[in-house]
């Protein structure tokens, strides 16, 4: 059960309506997740849902590329929804099957293609260390530009966001509580966070 009471969507203010509206008229179809809660703030909930528009479905990266960070920062902190969402997504997307089993369970994945892997471990670089290798840096910027580059860093940062709303809030995927992410007590660290391996 979420720690806050989220708004009602049969209750809304106008301001609030107007941003329901507006995410249900859009690519996602339906306000979900984190939305929930920041439907509480409505301009905020207005940025964000942009935002979030922008880094899913409107950046330069291959859908699957961006599907395969998201549910490697939502592995990385154990947020529920945001797997559950994702990893249906990235498999629509073309993620395989094994890589998406590997990450879940916070296995070396291990990677056929080096687009793929490259967007692993950039993902994980960055939510372990804070940082990337300027080996890795220059490869990733190499493969999709400095506009792909920095679309990357603002999916990882975006859905970091996310993670943190859903967490904070114990947003889950649905009110039986849910958890497709098991607990994976060997990459445990900094509390509940997974510190995902590198790839096999």
């Amino acid at each position: 059960m979420p720690r806050i009471t989220l708004p009602d969507p049969q209750r809304l203010t106008p301001e609030q309506q107007r941003v329901y509206d507006a995410v249900v008229a859009g690519p996602r179809g339906q306000l979900v997740g984190p939305l929930r809660a920041v439907l509480l703030v409505p301009e905020l909930a207005h940025r964000w849902q942009l935002f979030g528009e922008q880094l899913r479905y409107k950046t330069s990266l291959p859908a699957r590329i961006t599907e395969l960070a998201i549910v490697t920062v939502a592995r990385h902190w154990n947020s529920q929804i945001e797997w559950q969402i994702h990893a249906q997504a990235a498999a629509a997307a073309g993620v395989p099957e094994n890589i998406l089993a590997a990450i879940r369970l916070a296995s070396p994945p291990s990677f056929e293609d080096v687009a793929d892997a490259d967007a692993y471990e950039y993902t994980r670089q960055l939510l372990n260390d804070g940082d990337v290798s300027e080996a890795l840096h220059a490869q990733v910027c190499d493969r999709w530009g400095p506009a792909g580059i920095v679309e990357l860093t603002a999916v990882i940062g975006y859905y970091t966001m996310v993670s943190m709303m859903l967490n904070a809030q114990a947003i889950l995927p649905s009110e039986r509580g849910d958890h497709p992410l098991p607990p994976v007590a060997s990459r445990q660290c900094c509390g509940v966070l997974t510190r995902l391996p590198p790839a096999a």
